[in-house]
């Protein structure tokens, strides 16, 4: 006789309220249908009147069209309920949440929740009063509140300990963003994940777009927090692993897509001023990229950095053939940037041969009046003070466009039927600028010469005793450096027609000099590449685009720097050094072999 036993399974972390590592608890729960009536009445509610006038802008007075900030609490209020059926198990989304995870949810949520109550707040200041808020507003206000409590009330994504449950609404937030590690990935036919390539550059070179061409502030403030919160979101989810994989695996399709992409922004703006933009923050990239080199491979805390700059498009600027040159010279443009690069590139060995013999903060004392140096010795060669060369104060102005093959830069041309203007022209020749400095930038750090850098970066003396020639590596380093800057001084000089000493000091309202350069390289993330090309990006469109704020920016800057150093360290970006630098790597400790024998341990 054969006897069948029947066993009920029990669910782990049973009693705790929490769900497997890696899965998500399927059904409509009391929070999940929170969470869902609230993102679905504030994405209705940007369909309705939010103000009554139209002088706060975005126009938020129309019915049936949302406008300005109703746009962004639209695109939240959408992204948290797809992650939102993602977790209820919709198979068509399951692929947003690999990772099996609820914090994203609550990410959109609070990112929509602060845009929209951020709209409300700047429509009562802008306008004299709450009273100002239609239905709409106050709809929409409730609603993401709505959506925020639901969400906190979503089950944690991992296991907690039995006799620590996370009994309050608080204890739950900060442990929701312990996301489990993604399932493993199915297999996908080759021409789906270049799709998903050419998709994933795609959404990137739509937001980047939208960033830059924000017509006011407000717009470019809400952007910026539904922007970190879907950043956030997507990696909490475990997208990105996903998305790197798929990168890797197909390295030179994903560096051509993003090829294509950058040389199409120019193409998807309907202004010449934010092509401008972005011709100004490849500039200020590059020179971050080649900071990055000195700081961040090397670790030489260099505070003049920007002086090489300065160098170059000084360079430039005297051989260009401008009548405040005292040097009849009209350099073609190749001959021009390697007057630059060389110029920068001898002035990166006259300084540093001397000085790098020195360590931290003395090093960092040395550069400092080097750039101080330089820039009060531009403002002395003004046939007063000493020869004039470099027109004092006033600098050298009318500086002519460049002229490239016959093709003049500052000329609007016509291609496949788009108009490219003059900062569009610029703007595609730094980004064959930045190419080059990005790949000098990978071969560096793969090569053998990387790798000492590395080694000094991280124990001079250790490096030293390993057989490393300490001084000369450094040399190099700082030379290397001081050209790549000097190659896009070049331009910068013909970009803004003319050069002038202020334009280097050490701290500035607008960039580039050379805080913000060392903080463009510490917030992206030091010794990457995509690091400091977003902190560049930030750090010049921020101050940009929030010039109601410009009494105030350095102030939020420095909180700013506070928040990142305390919470995220290792920068936007993190290499994988530094991520074991500055969290716990999870690995066991070695156990003490206190007691054993040498056989026995």
């Amino acid at each position: 006789m054969t006897t069948t036993t029947t066993t009920t399974p029990v669910p782990d972390n049973a009693g705790t309220g929490a769900p497997t590592p890696g899965t998500l608890p399927l059904g409509a729960t009391p929070a999940r249908v929170l969470t869902a009536a609230g993102a679905t009445a504030t994405l209705a509610s940007t369909f309705l009147a939010w103000t009554w006038t139209q002088a706060f802008p975005g126009n938020l007075t129309v019915y049936g069209y949302p406008g300005g900030l109703q746009v962004l609490t639209l695109i939240g209020a959408l992204l948290t309920l797809a992650f939102l059926l993602a977790g209820l198990g919709v198979k068509a989304l399951r692929w947003l949440t690999p990772g099996g995870s609820n914090s994203p949810v609550l990410l959109l949520a609070l990112g929509t929740f602060a845009v929209t109550w951020y709209a409300a707040g700047a429509v009562a200041v802008t306008l004299g009063g709450l009273v100002n808020l239609e239905p709409g507003g106050i709809i929409a206000a409730a609603a993401s509140l709505i959506t925020v409590i639901g969400a906190l009330g979503l089950p944690a994504d991992t296991a907690h300990d039995p006799h620590n449950p996370p009994t309050t609404p608080l204890h739950r937030f900060l442990h929701s963003f312990k996301a489990p590690a993604p399932a493993a990935a199915k297999a996908l036919p080759p021409w789906v994940e270049i799709l998903i390539i050419s998709a994933a550059v795609a959404i990137g070179l739509w937001v980047f777009s939208y960033g830059i061409a924000t017509p006011y502030g407000e717009l470019f403030i809400g952007f910026l927090l539904l922007s970190a919160a879907a950043i956030t979101a997507v990696t909490r989810a475990g997208l990105n692993r996903r998305l790197a994989a798929v990168t890797a695996k197909h390295r030179n399709i994903t560096v051509a897509a993003a090829f294509i992409a950058a040389v199409a922004f120019p193409l998807t703006q309907s202004s010449e001023a934010y092509a401008s933009l972005g011709a100004y923050i490849l500039i200020f990239a590059t020179v971050a990229l080649g900071l990055n080199i000195v700081v961040g491979l090397a670790g030489l805390l260099d505070l003049g950095y920007v002086a090489f700059l300065g160098v170059g498009a000084y360079a430039a600027a005297l051989v260009s053939g401008t009548p405040f040159s005292p040097f009849d010279i009209h350099f073609p443009f190749w001959l021009a940037v390697l007057t630059g690069i060389s110029a920068s590139l001898v002035f990166g060995v006259l300084i540093g041969a001397p000085t790098l013999r020195l360590r931290g903060d003395y090093l960092a004392i040395v550069t400092l009046g080097f750039g101080e140096i330089f820039r009060i010795g531009m403002q002395n060669l003004d046939g007063t003070s000493g020869p004039d060369i470099t027109n004092g104060p006033s600098g050298i102005p009318d500086i002519p466009d460049l002229v490239i093959f016959g093709f003049n830069l500052g000329e609007e041309h016509t291609f496949l039927g788009f108009e490219i203007g003059r900062f569009a022209n610029y703007y595609l020749l730094m980004l064959l600028f930045t190419a080059i400095v990005v790949m000098v930038f990978k071969r560096s750090d793969n090569s053998r010469i990387g790798r000492a850098w590395v080694a000094i970066r991280e124990d001079e003396t250790a490096a030293q005793a390993m057989g490393i020639n300490t001084f000369r590596t450094k040399l190099v380093a700082f030379a290397l450096g001081a050209a790549l800057a000097g190659m896009a001084g070049t331009v910068q000089a013909h970009v803004t027609y003319t050069v002038s000493p202020t334009q280097y000091k050490f701290v500035e309202a607008v960039p580039p000099n050379s805080a913000f350069l060392l903080a463009a390289v510490i917030l992206g993330g030091m010794g990457t590449v995509s690091g400091p090309l977003i902190g560049a990006a930030l750090l010049y469109l921020i101050p940009e685009k929030l010039e109601f704020m410009a009494e105030y920016q350095l102030l939020l800057f420095g909180l700013a720097l506070i928040l990142l150093m305390r919470f995220r360290p290792e920068g936007l970006v993190a290499d994988r050094r530094k991520k074991l630098e500055f969290h716990e790597t999870g690995q066991l400790d070695i156990p003490k072999q206190t007691g054993l024998s040498k056989a026995e341990a």
